[in-house]
């Protein structure tokens, strides 16, 4: 028993995505190919769920999440969520807004590094998670909407007013959240929305490339980069650099970094154990 989960057992089957993992490398894919792999509200809690998890599961170090077929996500189902969001009562409302809200907080907060593997549409929520996401790696065929404007709704939905000028910048993300408008990979690479932008058959190596990186590398470092990233955005610079400085004194504590200088010292590769 782990005594940091206690009673609360790891969910080992997940209904309504595909999960797997592999040599410390998890990957969810969105398995609803001819409509697009929407999201319902099961995907969305389930997804939550996950994440809250993966943390806890010991033998993980990556997240990857994909889209099965042609596309990576076209947001959420028109006629499961759409359909069903116009009959519920304001608090009901209320609970789907949060709860698609926590899908993001959990993806920045969750120290697991993940990739979003796009190909294909990308759209509203769809757009949003890739956008959480800490690396994208893009097909030429990828495409971005976050076209929530588009649906009568505001474009600041699921937090992207938060995170997309922090990417992108104010005056890119008012045109994209405003308008709604679809961008093509060339463009959402130019952007700064594309952490790697390659061949449509080159996409599954490129994303398993990234992910093997990240997993045989130093994860104790890794975690606490994205948790200094994500904190620090909104801190002062004096706050920042004490966060900074403590952490780093933890670091320098730990098994990685006395490895890092036992292989330098013999001139071979480190041998990273992420503690």
């Amino acid at each position: 028993m782990d005594r940091f989960r206690a009673s609360a057992p790891i969910t080992e089957e997940w209904q309504h995505f595909d999960f797997a993992v592999h040599e410390r490398v998890a990957t969810v894919t969105l398995n609803r190919p001819e409509k697009l792999n929407p999201l319902t509200f099961e995907s969305y809690a389930d997804l939550r769920d996950l994440l809250y998890e993966l943390p806890h599961r010991g033998d993980t170090d990556v997240l990857v999440i994909r889209g099965a077929g042609k596309a990576f996500c076209a947001g959420g189902d028109v006629h499961e969520i759409i359909g069903e969001l116009l009959r519920m009562r304001p608090h009901e409302l209320v609970r789907f807004t949060r709860m698609t809200g926590d899908v993001i907080r959990a993806m920045r907060e969750c120290p697991i590094p993940i990739i979003a593997g796009i190909q294909g549409i990308a759209a509203g929520a769809g757009s949003v998670i890739a956008l959480a996401s800490d690396f994208r790696v893009v097909s030429a065929s990828g495409r971005f909407a976050f076209l929530f404007t588009k649906v009568g709704l505001s474009g600041g939905d699921m937090g992207a007013a938060w995170l997309l000028p922090r990417m992108v910048g104010m005056g890119r993300a008012t045109q994209l959240l405003m308008l709604g408008d679809t961008i093509d990979a060339a463009t959402a690479d130019r952007y700064g929305l594309v952490s790697e932008l390659v061949s449509d058959d080159e996409l599954d190596a490129a994303v398993g490339a990234l992910a093997r990186r990240l997993a045989d590398g130093p994860t104790m470092a890794f975690a606490s980069t994205k948790s200094l990233l994500h904190r620090e955005l909104d801190m002062s610079l004096t706050a920042a650099v004490e966060l900074d400085a403590m952490t780093q004194a933890l670091l320098m504590t730990a098994d990685d970094h006395k490895e890092f200088h036992a292989a330098f010292t013999e001139s071979r590769p480190p041998r990273w154990t992420g503690r």
